[in-house]
C-alpha cells in the first residue's frame, strides 16, 4: 500500500498512514479479503495514540461480476465534482490495466454506495449473501459488543442465556475475525478483550461447551498418536480407534491417521470381527462401516482439492507473468500443491519438456523466497531469546534500538498477531512474554514516532 499524508481522523495532525483507495480483484485476488476483514486502511497517530480506519475514497472491482462499486465517505467534506474528477482517477487505474477485451461498458457506470456498510453490503451481495444474512451477521456483531461491555459474571451468564441460540458457529467466527482484524491493527488490548471474552463464553454457553469437548478430543487423539510415535503400527492405530470413546476421537484419529487406514488395516479389522461374537462383532461391523464411509468423504475432500490444485497451477502455468501469477496464488498455497508442484517437476524433467518444467522451476523458486524467515520473525525471535530477568527491559531497548529501522508497522500488526494467537495456546508463559514484549514494543514505536 502506498504511503499517503492524512489527518489524523482524531486529532486533526497530519501523519503518514499505509492507504489503499483501489481493491481491484482482476489484479489482487485477495483484495476483497483484505476489504472485509476490517484491516484496510487502519491507521495509527502517533500524536494522540488513536488507532482505527482512515476516511478515503474506495473503489472495489471484480470482473468477474462485472461489479465497480465506489464510496465516498460524507466526513470528508468533498463536493460532487471533487469525488467524480478522484474517483475517476481511481476508475482509469483500473481500466489501464485490463487488457482491450476485458473492458466492458460496467465500467462505464460505476455503482455508487452513500455508506461503508450499503458498500460491504453490495459487494457480499453480489457473492449471493442476501441482505437477512447481513441483518443475522449482524445481530451476533452486536451481541458481541453488548457482551464486551458486560465485567459482572452474573450478569454475562443472564445474558448468555437469553441470547444462546445466537452463540454459534457463526457467533466464535466472527469473534474470531475480529481479534484477528484488532491485533493486526495494532490494537493489542482490544485484541485481548476479545480473546478473554471468548474464554469466557466457552462454558457458559451450549456451543461454547461443545466446542470445548472436540477441542478436548482432537487434543486427544493428537496425543494418542504422538504417545506412540515411531512405533506407531497398523495394530496400534487400529486398537486406538476400536478403544475411541466417541465419534469426535474417532473422526479426529482417522482424519490424523488416514493414510495409515488402508488395505492391509482393513483386513486385520475383518479378522477381528471374524473372532469376535455378539454385540462385539455388531459393534465393530458398526466401526468399519463407519470407518469405509469417513475414509470414503476424506478421500473425495482430497481429490477435489487436488483437481483444484492442477487447475490452478495450469492457470498459473499459462500466465503472461508466472512470478507475478504465483505470488496473487499464494494464499491458495498448501501441502496438496506443493505435492503436485513438486510433482509435476519431476515428470517434465523425466519427459524433457523444458518449456513447462521451466515454469515450474519459476513457481518453486517464488516459493522458497518467500518460505525464508521474514525479517520481522527473526527480529521477534531475537528479542523473545534475551532472558528473562531485571536486565530484559533494557536489553529490549538495545536490541530495538539497533534494529530501530525494522521496527515497522508491518512488525507491530506481525507481533501483535502473534501475541494474541499465543494468549488461546497451551504455552501461557510464553504467551505473557509475548505481551510484555508487544507492549514495550509498541511504547518504544510510540517513542520514536514522536522523536
Amino acid at each position: 500500500m502506498p504511503n499517503m499524508q492524512i489527518n489524523c481522523p482524531n486529532c486533526r495532525q497530519p501523519i503518514v498512514a499505509d492507504i489503499e483507495q483501489v481493491f481491484d480483484i482482476a489484479a489482487d485476488p485477495s483484495a476483497k479479503n483484505k476489504l472485509l476483514s476490517g484491516a484496510a486502511n487502519m491507521v495509527s497517530c502517533p500524536h494522540c495514540q488513536y488507532q482505527g480506519s482512515a476516511a478515503t475514497q474506495i473503489l472495489y472491482h471484480d470482473p468477474e461480476k462485472e461489479l465497480l462499486l465506489t464510496f465516498s465517505p460524507q466526513e470528508m467534506n468533498l463536493s460532487r465534482d471533487e469525488q467524480e474528477k478522484r474517483l475517476g482517477t481511481l476508475i482509469n487505474r483500473v481500466i489501464d490495466n485490463l487488457p482491450q477485451d476485458q473492458r466492458k461498458g460496467y465500467l462505464l457506470q460505476p455503482q455508487t454506495a452513500f455508506t461503508y456498510q450499503g458498500f460491504i453490503e453490495k459487494i457480499l451481495e453480489a457473492d449471493g449473501i442476501t441482505k437477512e444474512m447481513i441483518d443475522d451477521q449482524q445481530k451476533r456483531v452486536n451481541l458481541i459488543q453488548r457482551l464486551l461491555g458486560i465485567t459482572d459474571e452474573g450478569v454475562l451468564g443472564e445474558v448468555t442465556k437469553q441470547e444462546d441460540d445466537l452463540i454459534d458457529a457463526q457467533f466464535f467466527t466472527i469473534l474470531r475475525s475480529l481479534s484477528e482484524s484488532a491485533a493486526m491493527g495494532g490494537d493489542q488490548e482490544g485484541a485481548q478483550k476479545i480473546a478473554e471474552l471468548q474464554n469466557r463464553l466457552l462454558p457458559i454457553t451450549t456451543f461454547g461447551r461443545e466446542l470445548q469437548v472436540q477441542n478436548q478430543e482432537i487434543e486427544a487423539a493428537m496425543k494418542d498418536l504422538q504417545d506412540a510415535g515411531d512405533g506407531m503400527t497398523r495394530e496400534k492405530l487400529l486398537e486406538l480407534i476400536i478403544e475411541a470413546p466417541n465419534e469426535i476421537r474417532l473422526s479426529a484419529l482417522v482424519s490424523m491417521a488416514r493414510p495409515g487406514l488402508d488395505y492391509q488395516f482393513f483386513q486385520l479389522l475383518a479378522e477381528r470381527i471374524d473372532r469376535a461374537r455378539g454385540e462385539g462383532r455388531t459393534r465393530l461391523v458398526q466401526l468399519r462401516d463407519n470407518l469405509l464411509e469417513m475414509t470414503s468423504e476424506i478421500d473425495k475432500q482430497i481429490q477435489a482439492r487436488e483437481g483444484q490444485v492442477r487447475d490452478l497451477i495450469g492457470e498459473i502455468a499459462d500466465a503472461d507473468d508466472v512470478n507475478e501469477a504465483m505470488l496473487q496464488a499464494l494464499p491458495a498455497v498448501d501441502e496438496f500443491f506443493v505435492a503436485e508442484l513438486n510433482r509435476l517437476v519431476e515428470t517434465s524433467s523425466d519427459q524433457g519438456d523444458t518449456e513447462q518444467l521451466d515454469k515450474y522451476m519459476q513457481m518453486v523458486e517464488v516459493l522458497q523466497q518467500v518460505s525464508q524467515t521474514p525479517p520481522e520473525m527473526a527480529l521477534i525471535e531475537e528479542l523473545l531469546s534475551i532472558p528473562d530477568d531485571e536486565h530484559q527491559d533494557a536489553s529490549w531497548r538495545t536490541v530495538m534500538d539497533a534494529n530501530r529501522e525494522k521496527i515497522s508497522p508491518e512488525f507491530l500488526s506481525a507481533l501483535s498477531n502473534i501475541a494474541n494467537q499465543a494468549q488461546s495456546g497451551e504455552d501461557q508463559e510464553l504467551a505473557q512474554r509475548l505481551i510484555a514484549l508487544n507492549r514495550q514494543v509498541l511504547r518504544y514505536s510510540m517513542q520514536k514516532n514522536l522523536a
